[in-house]
């Protein structure tokens, strides 16, 4: 059986190029951490929108 490692925390907001596109590791509620990968395109679409949302 495989030993199963302890949860250290969930670390922080991170991105990161990888190939052609962006990884992107963002904390949850409740623990743990969503990864998505996103294209430039996409990445610049999310830039603006929260952008947008922040000016609010």
């Amino acid at each position: 059986m495989a030993a199963q490692k302890p949860r250290t925390g969930d670390g922080p907001l991170e991105v990161t190029k990888e190939g052609r596109g962006y990884v992107v590791r963002l904390p949850v509620e409740g623990g743990g951490r969503l990864v998505i990968e996103v294209s430039k395109d996409e990445a610049t679409n999310l830039q603006n929108t929260l952008g947008e949302a922040l000016a609010q």
